[in-house]
């Protein structure tokens, strides 16, 4: 089910499985996607790396995740533009910007329990039901819907995680994940980030490290290491044409904080891609 608004707003709903995942390569320019997996063992090669979901697990994903289905079952499929709904603008309503969406390197994943599983599935059903009708409201309840759906992942995934309990704290923390996924190309030092968010670099690290987080400086370095991985992988592009596009001053600088990252040069990378043999490595 597929709905499309006046001024190019898109919004998805479809459940899924192993004969009609094509959508999952579809791609939708300014789109993000949410699958909540309805069966055991589902295996999605990410960025060139398998994961492995189970049943009642929900993964968030953006346009720039490219995906390449492995083993699939029963999967409810969610895909929306920010036309219909950008979630950076009304992130004061859900809160999932640096969560759910845009967080530097993380791969989101929640687990629905028991409990909550029923919140899930009837929002769900009245989702098909919204998509199926046809009035002058449709956009505005299908908007109400995703933000609730939102609100609900958000939530979720903050009541797993080891989130401070200071609100000041949790934003900042997330403030510094998204300004970490617009710049991480230009700016490679926590005293870059520390300087957009007013802070000092040792607040920084002192937050994250109450958080029993990975220090900052390492989401900067994931980040960087998730683009280079994915140009190596699924460009033609030269080593030194990526170390330019990362913010790197030459390709030796480049090649040895890859080297350092990873445990083999770009080069070598790029050759394992061709061989074939990353995703499994």
């Amino acid at each position: 089910m597929k709905f499309i608004g006046n001024t190019e707003e898109y919004l998805f709903l479809k459940t899924i499985d192993g004969q009609s995942c094509d959508v999952l390569t579809e791609h939708i320019e300014s789109s993000l996607t949410i699958l909540w997996f309805q069966a055991e063992n589902n295996i999605l090669i990410i960025d060139g790396k398998e994961e492995v979901f189970s049943k009642d697990q929900i993964v968030f994903l953006t346009e720039f995740h490219q995906i390449v289905p492995k083993k699939i079952g029963e999967t409810r499929f969610l895909r929306f533009n920010r036309p219909f709904y950008c979630i950076l603008d009304h992130d004061s309503e859900v809160g999932c910007k640096g969560i759910l969406f845009f967080g530097a390197s993380q791969l989101p994943v929640i687990t629905i329990s028991t409990e909550e599983h029923q919140k899930f599935d009837i929002l769900w059903q009245m989702f098909v039901i919204e998509m199926e009708s046809n009035d002058n409201l449709q956009i505005d309840m299908l908007q109400m819907m995703l933000k609730r759906y939102l609100i609900l992942c958000a939530r979720r995934y903050k009541n797993q995680e080891n989130y401070p309990n200071e609100k000041s704290e949790t934003d900042l923390v997330r403030e510094y994940n998204f300004l970490v996924e617009q710049h991480f190309r230009t700016k490679h030092s926590v005293a870059d980030y520390a300087e957009l968010l007013f802070k000092s670099p040792k607040t920084i690290s002192n937050i994250f490290s109450k958080m029993d987080s990975k220090s900052p400086l390492k989401y900067i370095h994931e980040r960087i290491m998730l683009e280079a991985r994915r140009t190596l992988y699924y460009t033609d592009k030269s080593v030194k044409e990526i170390a330019y596009e990362l913010g790197f001053e030459d390709i030796q600088a480049f090649s040895r904080f890859f080297k350092k990252q990873e445990g083999v040069s770009p080069t070598e990378y790029k050759g394992k891609r061709d061989l074939g043999t990353i995703a499994n490595s």
